[in-house]
C-alpha cells in the first residue's frame, strides 16, 4: 500500500493486462476503423478458427479480457480468448439471436466463473464506494461502463454501460482500471479515472471477483473440459 498525492490510502494490485484484441498496440486503429480486426496479425493467438471468427468475437470480448486478467493474476494462466467466449456462450453468459449476440450477462457469467475457475464471483449493483472497498479488500471488479471512459475528459456519453473494464486499484482521487479497449500508452493498463468523473460512465453494476478458496485449483473438479 502506498499513499496517493491527495493523502488517501492507495491500493493498486499488480494484474497482467490483456486487450480484447490480440494486438494491444492496434486498438486505436481497430476502434477507429483504420485497421479491420480481421487484419490483426496476431488473430490466431485468440484461438479463433479464422480471421472472420476472430473479428466477430473481438468486438464482444471485453468481459472475456477482464476474466483473462483475473485468471492470470490468481491462477497464472490466461486461456485463449475465443474458446473462453465459447464456454461463456455455453454457460448462458452470451445469448445468440441469429447473427446478434446478447451479453455479457452478469449472473450466469458469475456462476460460470465460480464453477469453471473456482474464483469467488458475485454479480450485483455497486456504489462507487463499494467498488473501492472491494478493490481495497483484495478483489478485482468487472464494471459496466460506457466505452468513452477511455477519455474521461471528453463529452458526456449518451448512456452508461455497454462495456466492461476491470478495476485493479483505488486511490483517494481515482479508480484505477485495466480497459480492454483502451488505447496503447494512454488508457489501457492502470488507467486512472477520477472519481468525480467515473459516475458519468458507470451503469452502477458489476461483478466482484475474489481469489480462489484454499481447496480450489485450476483444472480441479469444478473445471469443465
Amino acid at each position: 500500500m502506498e499513499q496517493d498525492s491527495g493523502g488517501g490510502a492507495a491500493v493498486v494490485h499488480e494484474v497482467p493486462y490483456y486487450a480484447q484484441w490480440e494486438s494491444a498496440g492496434l486498438v486505436r486503429e481497430i476502434v477507429g476503423g483504420a485497421v479491420a480486426a480481421a487484419d490483426d496479425p496476431r488473430w490466431g493467438e485468440s484461438g479463433a478458427a479464422s480471421p472472420e471468427e476472430y473479428e466477430y468475437w473481438s468486438w464482444r470480448l471485453c468481459g472475456v479480457a477482464c476474466l483473462r486478467m483475473a485468471l492470470d493474476h490468481w491462477w497464472g494462466v490466461a486461456p485463449a480468448a475465443v474458446p473462453l467466449a465459447g464456454e461463456c456462450l455455453a454457460a448462458g453468459a452470451y445469448q445468440r439471436d441469429g447473427d446478434r449476440l446478447r451479453g455479457l450477462i452478469h449472473t450466469p457469467f458469475a456462476g460460470y466463473v465460480r464453477e469453471r475457475w473456482g474464483l469467488a464471483a458475485e454479480a450485483r449493483e455497486l456504489t462507487p464506494a463499494e467498488v473501492a472497498a472491494a478493490v481495497a479488500g483484495g478483489g478485482l471488479v468487472m464494471l459496466s461502463v460506457h466505452p468513452a471512459i477511455r477519455d474521461p475528459d471528453g463529452p458526456d456519453p449518451q448512456r452508461r454501460g455497454g462495456h466492461l473494464v476491470l478495476a485493479v486499484g483505488t486511490t483517494g482521487t481515482a479508480l484505477v482500471i485495466h480497459n480492454p479497449s483502451g488505447f496503447a500508452g494512454e488508457s489501457q493498463a492502470y488507467a486512472h479515472v477520477p472519481w468525480r468523473q467515473f459516475e458519468r460512465f458507470y451503469a452502477g453494476r458489476g461483478i466482484v471477483l475474489g481469489p480462489p478458496g484454499s481447496d480450489s485449483e485450476p483444472g480441479g473438479p469444478g473445471r469443465a473440459g
